[in-house]
């Protein structure tokens, strides 16, 4: 997102950005569908997932909105672009500012098959 601003809009950039941005994207669907599964019950994980979707998708819109009104009245979307950038890193760096979860006393062992 900060790189953006920066691409010129050839279309050599914007295929460019739009490769590494797509792949980006994709490539968080499936750990945030393993997380939420890990950390909720198996049978609510699913109906969590979509909250979590939902969620993202009213961000979205925000943010949308935000850049339509940047380029309303100031005429260009490099604010809104800037923004966009800074949260990704700061979300990036707060990651590693969670606390690591306590390791488990007894080793999970997989279910015995019934007869």
């Amino acid at each position: 997102m900060l790189w953006l601003p920066h691409s010129e809009f050839t279309l050599y950039g914007l295929s460019l950005f739009a490769m590494f941005y797509g792949l980006d994207w994709v490539a968080t669907v499936p750990p945030t569908v393993k997380l939420t599964s890990a950390t909720f019950d198996r049978a609510r994980s699913a109906m969590i997932f979509g909250w979590i979707f939902a969620g993202h998708q009213l961000g979205g819109a925000a943010a949308a909105y935000g850049a339509g009104l940047t380029r309303t009245v100031m005429l260009t979307y490099s604010p809104a672009l800037y923004a966009a950038g800074m949260a990704c890193l700061i979300a990036a760096v707060s990651i590693f500012l969670l606390p690591k979860p306590a390791a488990s006393a007894a080793p999970m062992r997989p279910a015995a098959a019934s007869a």
